[in-house]
């Protein structure tokens, strides 16, 4: 069974691409296979993953368009995992898919003939609750939230939430909360834990139990263009990244 996640957050910098990078790159590290595509225009899970924007043969925005296939627009990162790159030019695709038919499902479409190929899909959505956020939720099953514990992170995670219950409603009637994960947790923070018992009260088991640690070895990995763990695997945000891995892993098991 293939297991698509959406990792989205409308906020910006609460570690969606460091977990798409280093999620995807655990997942391979246990041997499962891992396709991650890139749908943000910054283009900064391609980059982390080692894969050079400027020099594209084909990104996710062909994809989108429908001018090139998911399989012909692949590359492989160094991390043994399958990536579906993005740059700039995505940026333009919001105002060219407005319309275009099936404008929300185009990437739903065109991931049907390659995902039997993977254990998981990892889809890394843009800071934004825009057309290419939906394109991500409408081909996901299931939805993990990365946000920081503090107190805007929980006013910006109400809309989200809003927003997965219109798409489930309207477009993806399967579109389900995979989970909450805390990143660039600090435990000294006292607002951090208020935050944290919040969620896991209001929430329950739909947050994780691993949580993401500040950490400056997942800071610094993206400027070499790899994983944490590729980087330094004794690290502890690497560490914590296997450590999720382990926990989806066991949950499907």
């Amino acid at each position: 069974m293939t297991r698509i996640l959406a990792v989205a957050n409308q906020k910006g910098g609460v570690g969606k691409t460091t977990t798409s990078i280093n999620l995807a790159a655990s997942l391979a590290l246990a041997g499962r296979r891992v396709l991650l595509i890139d749908l943000d225009p910054q283009g900064n899970a391609t980059m982390g993953s080692g894969v050079d924007k400027r020099n594209l043969h084909a990104s996710i925005y062909q994809v989108l368009l429908g001018t090139t296939d998911l399989a012909d627009a692949r590359v492989r990162a160094s991390a043994n995992y399958d990536l579906v790159p993005a740059n700039r030019e995505l940026a333009g695709a919001e105002i060219e898919l407005v319309g275009l038919p099936e404008r929300e499902t185009r990437l739903k479409r065109a991931l049907e003939p390659l995902k039997a190929h993977y254990e998981f899909v990892l889809i890394d959505c843009p800071p934004a609750l825009n057309l290419l956020t939906v394109n991500g939720l409408c081909a996901a099953q299931a939805v993990m939230i990365p946000m920081q514990c503090e107190y805007y992170a929980l006013e910006g995670l109400s809309d989200l939430v809003q927003t997965i219950k219109k798409v489930r409603a309207h477009l993806n009637p399967a579109l389900e909360i995979e989970g909450l994960l805390r990143t660039m947790y600090d435990p000294r923070n006292t607002l951090a834990q208020q935050v944290s018992d919040q969620l896991q009260e209001h929430f329950g088991e739909k947050v994780y139990r691993t949580v993401i640690p500040r950490n400056i070895r997942l800071a610094e990995a993206p400027s070499h263009g790899v994983p944490a763990m590729t980087l330094d695997r004794q690290s502890k945000g690497a560490l914590a990244y296997l450590a999720l891995a382990g926990e989806m892993l066991s949950k499907a098991a």
